[in-house]
């Protein structure tokens, strides 16, 4: 009976139909697809950190163990049932990491749900990502997120589209990149690990309890900026209210360059059918819609560009920090500017093609909160890990 079982299983998933009715059973997981072994193992965007050892929650008792995921084979894995699932990855020794590089078993089948924490002692773990798998290939996919240092890294499976397995090929945990950037490309800092606004050219403020450096919640580092705005707080006497860091990047015609931060709303942060504003590049003249803007509006963040046009949209998250990678491309030429945007590790808008400056100007970052002088509501926003570089590897 069992040889029977097997034999149908090898059929299916030569038919390529996938693992839909074996794993509707509950009893193990499928075999992998015919081809899959022959792969090669490479991390994109991913230094590979050596793990001194690796446990698991669990296995499916049949020698999908978690050591399967060092083993540089995308034919064998790791497996366990139930949502929940975790596998931990030791690295010996605190490191700096970035995150993660995973293979997922059967992942051009089916999508995964996961999250990753880290710890430094193994016993209290800190959520630094969450995400699922793109679904589209059995290659590793690497999920980027805020570099730290710690000495555990542990992976969450919340099972998958078609069942509730965890199944992983190939695992690895990310240091810097693989792609040779050194940090060299690095152009500007504004993480505020200096515990101030210091690093950030001026601010547009009412009073400094509404920029204030606070040491918690942090994405990164030690410190974060908590931004608040009270209805009426208009410190430049200008059209609705604000409280804002100005950076002077000066972006003109022709330049390219990646942003990587963290924002996180607050757990009250107010719902209106109206822009609120969190970043934006803003133009050299003194009128007009920023060429560049990240705002919310109702209960959607959106991207717009060119001061009219939408590119990018996603539900509006509170009390969970977000991570974006923006890469820019600044022309006032709509056939030559671009954008492209990660968040969360995920690429999330294909490079794009835009006006990213009006015409014989230049840009610069304000980040905070700027919105509606209509809203009454207080609004709080944390922001974290402002970099600018010249490659994706200079931010990650």
């Amino acid at each position: 009976m069992k040889k029977t079982l097997l034999l149908v299983e090898a059929l299916i998933a030569l038919a390529g139909i996938g693992c839909g009715n074996a794993d509707d059973l509950n009893s193990s997981e499928p075999s992998e697809t015919m081809g899959v072994a022959s792969d090669a193992l490479t991390t994109p965007n991913c230094a590979q950190l050596t793990a001194a050892s690796v446990k698991a929650s669990g296995d499916d008792g049949t020698g999908s163990v978690a050591g399967n995921t060092l083993d540089d084979r995308l034919d064998t894995r790791w497996s366990s049932l139930g949502k929940g699932q975790w596998i931990d990855y030791d690295l010996g020794a605190s490191k700096s990491v970035s995150g993660v590089s995973i293979a997922w078993h059967q992942g051009n089948l089916r999508t995964s749900n996961f999250s990753v924490s880290v710890s430094s002692d193994g016993i209290n773990y800190t959520s630094v990502y969450s995400g699922t798998s793109s679904g589209t290939t059995t290659a590793a996919e690497t999920y980027s997120f805020a570099q730290l240092t710690t000495r555990r890294v542990r992976i969450y499976v919340n099972g998958n589209t078609l069942n509730d397995w965890a199944s992983i090929a190939e695992a690895r945990v990310c240091g810097t990149s693989s792609s040779g950037g050194t940090g060299s490309g690095v152009v500007w800092r504004g993480d505020f690990e200096t515990g101030d606004r210091s690093q950030w050219s001026s601010t547009q403020m009412v009073s400094a309890d509404r920029l204030q450096v606070v040491p918690s919640p942090v994405r990164q580092g030690s410190y974060a900026i908590k931004v608040t705005v009270r209805q009426g707080d208009n410190p430049i006497s200008a059209s609705g209210n604000r409280n804002e860091l100005v950076k002077m990047t000066n972006e003109k015609e022709g330049d390219e360059y990646y942003y990587r931060w963290s924002t996180m709303f607050a757990s009250d942060y107010p719902s209106a059918k109206t822009w609120q504003l969190f970043t934006q590049w803003h133009h050299s003249g003194n009128n007009g819609s920023p060429p560049v803007e990240f705002y919310v509006n109702g209960e959607t963040i959106y991207l717009r560009v060119n001061g009219s046009t939408v590119v990018w949209s996603t539900p509006l998250v509170r009390g969970q920090w977000q991570d974006f990678i923006f890469h820019v491309k600044w022309s006032s030429n709509a056939s030559v500017g671009f954008v492209e945007l990660y968040r969360n590790g995920q690429l999330v808008l294909p490079k794009r093609n835009a006006a990213t400056l009006y015409a014989g100007q230049s840009n610069y970052l304000k980040v905070g909160l700027y919105r509606n002088s209509t809203i009454a509501p207080v609004g709080v926003v944390y922001h974290d890990g402002w970099i600018q570089g010249r490659s994706l590897q200079d931010v990650q």
